[in-house]
């Protein structure tokens, strides 16, 4: 869908000049521009020459930097790239100020295609898991496994404490919100949000909060942050509220790709009850419950998120059918795996075994039935 608004920051080529984002040791930020767009990539050199690419997207209002302790236990497994969406992290924005989730997944498929790395282990949390269910939908030969991690599909039941970041979608909403907390430091934004998006907060070490300040008050110094921010809150709802053959969830059930799904008993913006509504819609797929985690499990439990991915390549063939692509020999989807998988914490036994029960006992669509999503073609 077209933006209705004209983009209301500077073109790229006149903004003013801000530090880049931190890099980790390891790690490189280089840049390329494609037609429309300029994406800031993060990688790490592959362990070994013949290692398989992976891409990994981020979420609203976050960045690559939030793959980084993902990418580091995957060293051996993939050659991993993450990338910064059009107006986050390093990336600046868009020429033509579109944000919507179909605007994301072009950005994504004009990268893989100018790059040539695809087919790629495609990951996505929240609203980039949105955005990477569209580019596996429309572009299956640029996937060769798909993860979501809490991925933003369409609920009927939002959870209470995922409605004010929706509401930074409504025009107007924005402005009020920096006017309100234009003294708030950037201490207690760093604070609100790592209480909304991890299970438990205190796992964060005095310097990953220290160096999330730091990025938040380098961010905050470019021109188009929160407008980036309150475009892109708008384009996922206007993915939750729009319905049709490209709604997200029809989009979820024509991937092909063998599916990893991670979801968080403790996150307060994807609700833990959508784990089972995506089981049944991504045909083939696995589940990883961790009760202990938010919304940002590859930061919160890599460990556990990368050993279930490394499942999923050990069996690529029974997942995907004879073909790896997600299609039986005889034509038909794989059904849908619903179990849980890999590392759980220490002393959540318990509760995993409940979810796997819930799991299959329950094999109705509860508070989940929505289909949207904008209705052009990502792969324009």
């Amino acid at each position: 869908m077209p933006p209705t608004e004209l983009p209301s920051v500077p073109a790229t080529s006149v903004l003013p000049r801000v530090a880049l984002a931190r890099v980790e040791d390891g790690e490189r930020l280089t840049s390329c521009e494609l037609p429309g767009v300029t994406l800031a990539i993060r990688s790490r050199p592959p362990a070994r020459e013949d290692a398989p690419p992976a891409l990994y997207v981020h979420g609203l209002g976050g960045s690559s930097q939030n793959w980084s302790a993902l990418m580091a236990e995957l060293d051996g497994a993939v050659d991993s790239e993450a990338v910064d969406l059009p107006g986050f992290g390093d990336s600046p924005p868009p020429d033509d100020g579109d944000y919507s989730v179909t605007g994301h997944a072009r950005a994504v498929i004009r990268y893989l295609d100018a790059a040539g790395r695809g087919p790629v282990h495609l990951f996505g949390n929240s609203l980039g898991g949105a955005v990477v269910t569209r580019v596996a939908a429309v572009r299956p030969d640029l996937v060769r496994t798909l993860t979501l991690v809490s991925p933003a599909l369409p609920e009927l039941r939002v959870q209470r404490t995922a409605v004010p970041t929706a509401l930074l979608g409504v025009p107007g909403v924005t402005p009020l919100f920096t006017r309100i907390t234009r003294e708030w430091s950037a201490e207690q934004r760093v604070r609100g949000v790592m209480g909304l998006c991890y299970g438990d907060p205190g796992r964060v070490t005095p310097e990953a909060f220290r160096y999330a300040v730091e990025e938040l008050e380098r961010r905050q110094r470019l021109p188009y942050f929160w407008d980036a921010m309150a475009r892109s809150a708008r384009g996922l709802v206007n993915a939750y509220t729009l319905g049709g053959q490209h709604g997200l969830w029809r989009q979820a059930e024509r991937v092909l790709a063998p599916t990893l799904l991670v979801y968080g008993g403790r996150d307060r913006l994807v609700g833990y009850r959508m784990s089972q509504k995506a089981a049944r819609s991504f045909h083939g797929s696995r589940l990883l419950s961790l009760p202990e985690a938010g919304h940002v499990a590859m930061m919160e439990y890599p460990e556990a998120v990368a050993e279930a991915f490394r499942e999923l390549l050990r069996e690529p063939r029974e997942l995907a059918g004879e073909d790896g692509y997600g299609d039986r020999a005889g034509g038909s989807p794989a059904p849908a795996r619903r179990r849980s998988v890999g590392a759980i914490p220490v002393g959540a036994a318990e509760w995993a075994a409940r979810a796997v029960k819930d799991d299959r006992d329950n094999r109705d669509d509860r508070g989940a039935d929505t289909n949207g999503e904008d209705d052009t073609d990502a792969g324009s």
